[in-house]
């Protein structure tokens, strides 16, 4: 059932993968499946340390505003206005003892970046909109050239936060008006099971892991299949991290990395954050070439819970994000 899938080596430069952390084109290893065209699977393409980088962009950077996220919906600006440093000496003194209080980090389930995807109405709006990060954004050109999709544009992101008791049920991806051009899933920190569905609802899924590192690419006829992370759970190893988190980066990047290097102090509050989760970073383009959003009255864009399609679960319960939840 699994084959080894074709890159475009010549799309992406050595000097360019370098620049986004990830191992020459020539050097990953791509798989596909039977039966689903277009889905595309990268077992973790990063050199040594670089997906600290990722990590620490998920926890401190980009659930600053402008951007959306769930803790929105029910906190007043001012309280989810930095997060990173609410939560950093909590994380860091954080024991094994269940009942501690969660941080404001370990709350976070959604961040929205560029084009800020609407839950309730499940569509993307032209007023509702901020700059999309410039290092996410060359990392996913490449990821995309490399498998054939050269001059993707990253305009929408959505990075979901997973713990373990945490779940995201079936659902699939069709908000975005260009379904020519893949969609990007980038895995960091504790492994889930991942579930590939059909076109239907009730097609019969593939189960497979995603461990840190992991990259995977639904386009084609994939690119609108039902899809499900049913299960977080502990690596392979049995370690508290993944060994591919445990070096730092090599301290002589080349010139134009969007690589930085993380302070011991910032990767420590990471780490400690990571030994019970999971972070994914999915990566959309919206529009096409020239294309506009359709004219729409009485839809103010802004971000608005999950409903049941589309939405975290822990411990068995459907979680909303809802103010009350």
């Amino acid at each position: 059932q699994v084959f080894r899938s074709q890159l475009s080596v010549s799309s992406v430069s050595d000097q360019d993968a370098y620049r986004a952390g990830l191992q020459p084109v020539s050097q990953w290893k791509a798989y596909g499946l039977n039966g689903y065209p277009g889905f595309i699977f990268i077992p973790n393409p990063f050199f040594p340390g670089c997906q600290r980088h990722w990590v620490k962009q998920c926890l401190k950077l980009y659930p600053q505003k402008p951007n959306v996220c769930n803790l929105d919906l029910h906190m007043a600006p001012e309280e989810t206005i930095d997060l990173w440093g609410q939560s950093k000496e909590q994380l860091r003194r954080k024991g094994s003892g269940k009942k501690e209080p969660r941080s404001l980090l370990e709350k976070l389930r959604w961040v929205t970046l560029g084009y800020h995807y609407n839950w309730d109405t499940k569509k993307y709006s032209a007023n509702h909109h901020t700059p999309f990060p410039s290092d996410l954004a060359f990392l996913s050109e490449q990821v995309a050239a490399a498998c054939g999709f050269r001059g993707f544009q990253a305009q929408a992101g959505i990075l979901n936060y997973y713990h373990f008791d945490s779940s995201l049920g079936i659902h699939v991806d069709e908000s975005e008006l260009d379904h020519s051009r893949p969609l990007l899933s980038f895995s960091f920190g504790q492994s889930s099971i991942f579930l590939l569905g059909g076109l239907r609802r009730e097609e019969a899924p593939t189960a497979m892991f995603m461990h840190s590192g992991d990259i995977m690419v639904m386009s084609g006829l994939s690119r609108l299949l039902y899809h499900a992370v049913p299960r977080v759970l502990p690596g392979p190893s049995g370690a508290a991290l993944p060994a591919c988190l445990e070096q730092a980066p090599s301290p002589d990047l080349p010139a134009g990395s969007v690589i930085e290097h993380s302070s011991e102090e910032d990767w420590q509050v990471c780490a400690k954050y990571l030994q019970s989760s999971r972070i994914n970073m999915t990566v959309r383009q919206v529009l096409s070439e020239g294309q506009n959003f359709p004219e729409e009255s009485g839809i103010n864009g802004k971000g608005q819970a999950p409903t049941e399609d589309c939405h975290h679960q822990e411990k068995g319960r459907a979680k909303r994000h809802k103010p009350d939840s």
